[in-house]
């Protein structure tokens, strides 16, 4: 199940309301791209600027919308309140999602064992599949390997970890340890694989997903060639959509490509002209504008 192609969806919005219509949309595309699965409400999703309710709401939509297509729902149910995390996470779980992607509590930067008594408490509340997020950059906070290892061991329903450390040692340390390994940064999907992740949770195949699952199959085919050919030809429009913070970059590229409104909630704001600019070429040397 935690192989292969998952999207790290957007929230569309229009008139700082949930489009629901655009989101269903959006969803139906990656369904004909045959990936592996969805990411509501996770950092793309923009999911600390949604109320409760409206991350919820994102939840059921994308349950609905995804069942029977084949894709797996991956709902982002992380906080750095543990009562909130596992309510979350057991409403996941009612919704009839497949997975709960879990980021590390944020701002209030637990120690190891902290980190792991969270994750227990959650693993212990609900017997849906768990998949860790370690993104130090979003957390102030990296959870290590040791700790990955023991939560894994000691809870069956912990199964998976999404790795947006940027940081190919510990992706090396952690595919060592016998932990399936997701990359969550697109341009490191490549090497990650290489040392042995299992696929990626991306932000481009909100964009491209075809090329993204292309690359990936390669990868996990032995076809090392043509996965360096399709990582080539993705980089430079992967490091745009990272060339402000995520997902300002995304929502722009899917407003230009007409598939969205782009808009954003505060403090997220439109792109830098400059950097607008750099986005605009990337999208137009990968021939879609």
């Amino acid at each position: 199940m935690f192989h292969g192609t998952f999207t790290a969806m957007i929230t569309p919005f229009r008139n700082n309301t949930f489009d629901v219509v655009a989101y269903e949309k959006q969803i139906s595309f990656q369904v004909q791209h045959k990936l592996q699965g969805i990411v509501p409400v996770g950092t793309t999703g923009e999911s600390p600027t949604l109320s409760h309710s409206e991350h919820k709401q994102v939840i059921e939509v994308a349950v609905k919308a995804s069942r029977g297509t084949g894709l797996k729902v991956l709902a982002g149910t992380g906080s750095n309140s543990t009562d909130e995390a596992i309510e979350l996470t057991q409403f996941a779980k009612s919704a009839g999602a497949d997975a709960a992607l879990m980021v590390n509590p944020y701002y209030n930067k637990p120690t190891q064992e902290g980190l792991y008594r969270h994750f227990k408490a959650v693993a212990q509340a609900t017997d849906i599949p768990i998949v860790l997020y370690n993104i130090p950059g979003r957390t102030g906070i990296t959870m290590t390997v040791g700790t990955m290892v023991r939560l894994i061991k000691d809870f069956k329903n912990i199964v998976a970890v999404k790795d947006a450390a940027g940081n190919i040692d510990l992706t090396t340390e952690a595919a060592a340890a016998g932990l399936t390994v997701l990359s969550g940064d697109d341009s490191m999907t490549l090497p990650m694989m290489a040392v042995g992740a299992k696929g990626v949770i991306s932000v481009a195949s909100n964009i491209v997903p075809g090329q993204v699952r292309s690359l990936v199959d390669a990868v996990n085919a032995n076809d090392f060639a043509l996965a360096r050919s399709i990582h080539h030809k993705l980089f430079a429009l992967c490091k745009a959509l990272f060339v402000e913070t995520n997902p300002i970059p995304v929502k722009t590229a899917m407003a230009l490509l007409g598939r969205d409104t782009g808009e954003m909630r505060l403090p997220l704001c439109e792109m830098a002209d400059g950097n607008r600019d750099v986005l605009t070429k990337a999208l137009v040397n990968a021939g879609l504008l």
